[in-house]
């Protein structure tokens, strides 16, 4: 069967991960702004436009792209920031703009014709219908598909659109539709979809205790940690709760774990995908470099024509990276169904 190698797009949340990423064999890079215009409005992460106007210079430099996102939602009050992203993006030569909000994607359509449109995964389109609505509407060119679909699903998007589809090969993975999260606002009064992370960092606190560390979120107590245990950025979601009457606390909602889907990159590619994003703006450069360089070697395998297989050594290398040193193949496989 003839194919067509995806692209590897790898996360850059700084301009040190940029440079990294191309290096390993990135594809393309994605990123953000210094902003609430950015789901992953970090602080000390993301770009301001001397580092954007570099890093595409490097991208352009080896052959590679960048993308922009601009995927939170826009401020009802003042859509302001969101439009100047937009211009800020056409000005400066971005590769593609990734957009959730319609009225952001309606405006770079009308303002920018040519500028290539991405629906961002926060637009939480599932079905082919959905991403067609948005093609005849601001002709977006590619749809990253939220981490919801089985194999078969994501196959029959792929089957009744002309639309690119990307879809995340390796990262971190949410409870949440991407898109509809409200989890983390009910304890520090501000969406993730609109402030740009989940976890706001005035609203974190890492409380020292005799036995170890708490991790609290605006008051809200969602974690503890013994002396030396390792600790996450603390979400409501990946925190540990007693429940009815049990005494010990567990996850509740979420086992930190990450997707991996070497094993399934034969038929994910087979079926069509154009793009394979890896997650982790917030991660480290070395992520960034470490899972980036093992996906380019895997895709590569099997561009070869060879017999793909799963390398041990790919699976030791992800599994140092991988959130609590657990994979799954998150909803691609869903063998109770």
């Amino acid at each position: 069967m003839t194919f067509s190698v995806p692209d590897l797009v790898a996360p850059a949340g700084s301009l040190r991960a940029l440079t990294l990423a191309i290096d390993a064999g990135a594809d393309a890079v994605y990123l953000g702004l210094k902003n609430a215009t950015n789901a992953r409005n970090f602080a000390g992460l993301n770009f301001d436009a001397a580092q954007v106007r570099e890093g595409l210079a490097y991208a352009h430099k080896h052959g590679r792209q960048v993308l922009m996102a601009l995927n939170t939602y826009a401020d009802a009050l003042d859509e302001a920031p969101w439009q100047a992203a937009v211009d800020a993006a056409a000005e400066l030569g971005a590769d593609a703009l990734i957009v959730a909000d319609s009225a952001v994607l309606a405006y770079a359509h009308a303002q920018h014709p040519g500028l290539r449109l991405h629906l961002s995964v926060q637009a939480s389109a599932t079905s082919h219908a959905a991403i067609e609505y948005y093609r005849q509407r601001y002709r977006i060119q590619r749809a990253v598909l939220p981490r919801v679909l089985t194999l078969q699903q994501v196959q029959q998007v792929i089957r009744n659109t002309e639309v690119e589809i990307e879809v995340f090969g390796f990262g971190s993975l949410c409870v949440m539709v991407e898109g509809r999260c409200a989890l983390s606002s009910y304890a520090t009064g501000q969406s993730p979809n609109t402030a740009g992370v989940c976890s706001p960092p005035a609203a974190v606190q890492w409380l020292e205790r005799p036995d170890g560390v708490e991790a609290r979120l605006a008051g809200v107590l969602i974690d503890r940690y013994g002396p030396q245990e390792p600790r996450g950025y603390p979400t409501l979601c990946k925190g540990r709760f007693s429940v009815g009457d049990s005494a010990a606390a567990d996850y509740a909602l979420e086992e930190p774990t990450s997707l991996n889907t070497l094993a399934l990159l034969p038929q994910l590619v087979t079926s069509g995908v154009r793009a394979i994003k890896i997650e982790g703006r917030q991660r480290s450069p070395s992520y960034v470099a470490g899972v980036t360089r093992i996906w380019r070697q895997a895709l590569d395998s099997l561009a070869g024509g060879g017999r793909y297989s799963v390398q041990p050594a790919w699976q030791q290398e992800l599994g140092r990276w991988a959130e609590g040193q657990q994979s799954t193949l998150g909803a691609f496989d869903r063998p109770w169904r």
